[in-house]
């Protein structure tokens, strides 16, 4: 029986307090005001270009000015949108792993997988996080509905009532409806993944036939669930941001990262078990399998990001090419970069056979892997939120740190609370005999 240690504690606590401490100066530290931005401007203009560029300031006509408090109203709404959207892309990219650990969870229970099942715990324990997660996800949605922020444009009347393209879409984008949505999708999700865990529980005490079909048909119809919904949420939490913008494939290419990223938190949080001792009957062979979904997801994540680049390019539509062409003039190296860390370098280190039987570079990937997913909901949330006002701060790091202090509290807590191997399961034996 696993146990959390104090030092995971510990360490978990000290990563929750830093970052709440760090976001707090972040929402402090904002600007309040346009003239406060203007001085900010003001400043930096002159400290770049000498006092020479400040009289010419001076001596512009009325029409320049109006573009000036025009700009330093836009920057305003930016910076006043940057430690919100610093915090909603680590909220949004740890549930999404969570939800995505449970897709895989319930694909191995749906195929009657025989070499997955000692991994299950783990699978459950990184699943736990679904309930947190879907909180903290869900009262960022009521805060920007409550107008707190500006991370959805399509909230807000004055944008609503000038913007034609908005106007036509406000029959799916508005908020009432927003919000029920989003409570259908994140209660489904939990729902099923409570009855699932729920039974697979049960089944420690004794196999019961009965309970693994009703874990069969609850997996089956989750996954289809899941997939009608998670083309929905990518829409609605990820792709609204960019109004004007839309993609038939978007909802693919967030799943694509949803998964890889699912898989290798499986892999690294079952090597730091296995590394503890734990987890007897995990070998070789089940790191490899990991291994090679982490790998397979990889290519097919590549797949969807050229495929839905290179039909928006080609076609060349002003409405769909400004999405990226507002990446490619302000985040050209993040946005090359997750092409690199996402498929270049994965490709590069599994795609070596006996390389996937590795520890220590399967952890070598995963790390590579999850930030490089996790730069990738940065460049999808970002510049519709805050534009070229970016940076990777005090905001953005603190956020990172303090929901992953929740997360690891959360499901090494989890995994505490039942044996790490399941104790009945009809390929369970397979799955501890599983060499190839």
């Amino acid at each position: 029986m696993y146990t959390m240690s104090s030092k995971i504690k510990s360490f978990s606590l000290i990563l929750i307090v830093v970052g709440a401490i760090g976001l707090a100066y972040s929402f402090i530290d904002a600007p309040s005001s346009v003239e406060e931005v203007k001085e900010m401007l003001h400043s930096d203009g002159a400290s770049h270009e000498g006092e020479s560029v400040a009289m010419e300031a001076n001596s512009s006509s009325s029409s320049d000015a109006h573009g000036d408090d025009e700009h330093a109203e836009h920057i305003y709404h930016q910076l006043q949108n940057k430690p919100w959207a610093a915090i909603y892309v680590p909220a949004l990219f740890l549930f999404l792993i969570s939800l995505g650990v449970f897709v895989f969870y319930a694909l191995q229970n749906a195929s009657q997988a025989g070499w997955s099942p000692v991994l299950f715990r783990v699978m459950e324990g990184i699943s736990s996080y679904l309930v947190p997660g879907g909180i903290i996800v869900y009262l960022l949605l009521i805060l920007s509905s409550l107008h707190l922020n500006h991370l959805f444009v399509w909230m807000d009347p004055e944008v609503v009532a000038h913007d034609e393209i908005i106007q036509n879409k406000v029959a799916y984008l508005n908020t009432p409806f927003f919000l029920i949505r989003a409570f259908i999708y994140l209660a489904g999700w939990i729902l099923f993944s409570k009855l699932i865990i729920k039974n697979s529980r049960k089944m420690d005490e004794g196999f019961d036939l009965r309970l693994h079909k009703r874990n069969f048909k609850l997996s089956a119809g989750f996954l289809v669930f899941f997939i009608v919904t998670e083309s929905m949420m990518s829409w609605d939490w990820i792709m609204s941001i960019d109004t004007h913008w839309f993609s038939t494939l978007f909802g693919w290419f967030v799943l694509a990262s949803i998964l890889v990223s699912a898989v290798t938190t499986i892999a690294i949080v079952t090597i730091y078990l296995k590394g503890k001792g734990y987890l007897e009957h995990v070998n070789n062979s089940h790191i490899h399998d990991l291994g090679k979904f982490m790998m397979g997801f990889s290519i097919f994540w590549a797949y969807l990001w050229f495929s839905q680049f290179l039909l928006i390019w080609y076609s060349n539509i002003p409405e769909e090419v400004t999405y990226y062409a507002q990446r490619l003039e302000d985040y050209p190296v993040l946005f090359f970069s997750t092409v690199i860390l996402n498929w270049v370098l994965p490709m590069l280190i599994l795609i070596n056979s006996d390389f996937k039987r590795i520890n220590w570079i399967i952890v070598f990937a995963g790390v590579i892997i999850l930030l490089g997913h996790y730069l990738n909901f940065f460049v999808m949330i970002m510049p519709g939120t805050v534009g070229e006002s970016w940076t990777i701060g005090i905001p953005e790091i603190s956020s990172i740190l303090l929901i992953l202090g929740v997360f690891i509290f959360t499901v090494f807590k989890a995994l505490a609370k039942a044996p790490l191997t399941v104790q009945h399961g009809a390929f369970l034996e397979e799955s501890k005999h599983f060499h190839y």
